[in-house]
């Protein structure tokens, strides 16, 4: 099995607590080494008769409604546990995208599920696991809900052999969806007015099974806890407190990455807590709007302005949030203040998120650029967005400290075009007719996404030149 739980960190943010009415679910995706190459695709609509999906890693075989709208998607192009046979036909680790109902998808983000819950709940072998829940999801789904309602039947029919975290996301709704056993599930709905935070833990807390609004959950999930007594304090449904673990890995691994987005969006609640703080809220309200920026600096962050960042320590105390093992990261954003054929933004990033910048793709395309589409294990090439990241990464590792100035700038400068550039779309999207937008579209974020590629290889020209210099052979 793949080796996935140390993977990941979200951030979700509710239309009233973003500053333009936007809903914003983002997620780091790391993976268990520095690289596992990843492409960004348009997976067109079709229509096909007796679909079945079957996972190349657990093998589960599952039944697909015959319509599958168009979606983006960031998949794995080798991952050492996937049947390379049954890969062929059947996609694996999409991670996430955007419908063309604009209904976007984040999964997922791993979590650890205690030895009593999974001891009544054991996990699935062959079940639904990350590596196919975007693809058997996200083309078959209207809504956000409708993202919880399939996903959680899935697991209760099939079983999942992974504890996750899920996020569903539409223009005006954000769900979180925890599995958290082989067939057990929670899901809230985020409030509007606040945010929240994930790292890889059980994050879920007090679930109210009368608030059909802002909950859902698996069929039996009530009778189950009472029934296996694992409930530690009757009277309430803290499934943090049923289902999670909390032990030293949690306050070295988990809870400093809730405390640091805690710091940085509510600095007041941040001053009760310490990084090892067993309690920090799942759901929080901020001191002021956020941003999709916001969210770019707490998924790129290693602890900036405190003690803990690993950048000043020769050892780091705790796992920062932005690491060398990162492979994408998206922040998917869902506007109310245009119209909503073009309101979609996917921003991604590639390689080390402290240094590579977020490019922003309207998810209303027909394509993506060139580069992203290729990114194999066994070829290198800088012709992939990939692994021209990655290198932008290796290079700078080198000596973080020299180049941090000139990384710092260049990320500011890119992240002034994308917002430009964002802005001009709009402007020019405004007068097209329907049958024209999709096409405009598609060019505007491949011109876009090519700006900020040329941009990166002149960064990454610079520092080649000047890793040519060396002390020791100079003469």
């Amino acid at each position: 099995m793949r080796k996935y739980s140390d993977n990941c960190t979200s951030i979700l943010i509710g239309k009233k607590a973003s500053i333009d009415g936007s809903t914003i679910i983002a997620r780091n995706e790391d993976y268990f080494t520095p690289y596992n190459p990843k492409t960004f695709l348009v997976r067109p609509a079709n229509d096909k008769k007796d679909r079945v999906y079957t996972s190349p890693t657990t093998g589960v075989m599952i039944p697909l409604p015959t319509h599958a709208y168009r979606y983006t998607c960031c998949p794995s192009t080798y991952d050492p546990e996937v049947n390379p046979a049954i890969a062929k036909d059947n996609p694996f680790y999409e991670e996430a995208g955007v419908n063309e109902k604009n209904v976007a998808m984040s999964a997922t983000e791993s979590a650890f599920t205690n030895a009593r819950f999974k001891g009544f709940d054991p996990l699935v072998k062959h079940g639904v696991n990350e590596d196919s829940m975007v693809t058997v999801v996200l083309p078959y789904i209207d809504s956000a809900k409708a993202g919880v309602k399939r996903l959680g039947k899935l697991i209760e029919k099939f079983g999942t052999g992974q504890s996750n975290g899920i996020s569903f996301a539409d223009k005006d709704n954000i769900w979180y969806f925890e599995s958290i056993g082989g067939h057990q599930w929670v899901a809230e709905r985020i409030p509007d007015d606040c945010y929240a935070l994930a790292p890889n833990q059980i994050n879920i807390q007090n679930v109210d099974f009368k608030d059909h609004k802002n909950f859902m959950w698996s069929s039996h999930l009530k009778k189950f806890v009472k029934k296996h007594h694992l409930n530690p304090e009757p009277g309430t449904f803290n499934l943090r407190k049923i289902a999670g673990t909390h032990g030293n890995l949690d306050r070295h691994y988990n809870t400093p990455r809730a405390w640091y987005g805690v710091k940085l969006f509510s600095p007041k609640i941040a001053e009760k807590l310490t990084p090892t703080s067993g309690n920090i809220p799942f759901i929080l309200h901020a001191n002021r709007k956020l941003t999709v920026e916001d969210a770019e600096y707490y998924l790129a962050s290693h602890y900036q302005n405190t003690k803990y960042d690993p950048t000043n320590l020769k050892k780091p105390v705790f796992r920062p949030i932005g690491i060398d093992r990162g492979q994408e990261s998206h922040i998917i954003q869902i506007r109310n203040n245009v119209p909503a054929d073009y309101s979609v933004v996917e921003w991604l990033a590639m390689g080390l998120f402290a240094y590579s910048p977020y490019v922003p793709f309207f998810t209303n395309i027909l394509k993506t650029p060139a580069n992203y589409q290729i990114a194999d294990q066994n070829h290198y090439t800088m012709k992939s967005a990939f692994w021209m990241y990655k290198t932008l990464a290796a290079l700078v590792n080198q000596n973080y400290k020299k180049y941090a100035d000139m990384i710092n700038t260049y990320k500011e400068k890119c992240q002034e075009y994308a917002n430009h550039r964002v802005h001009w779309t709009d402007e020019k999207a405004k007068d097209l007719q329907p049958e024209q937008l999709q096409e405009f579209l598609t060019k505007a974020s491949c011109d876009t996404s090519d700006e900020i590629t040329e941009r990166t290889m002149q960064v990454i020209g610079k520092l080649v030149k000047q890793a040519l210099h060396s002390p020791d052979f100079a003469y």
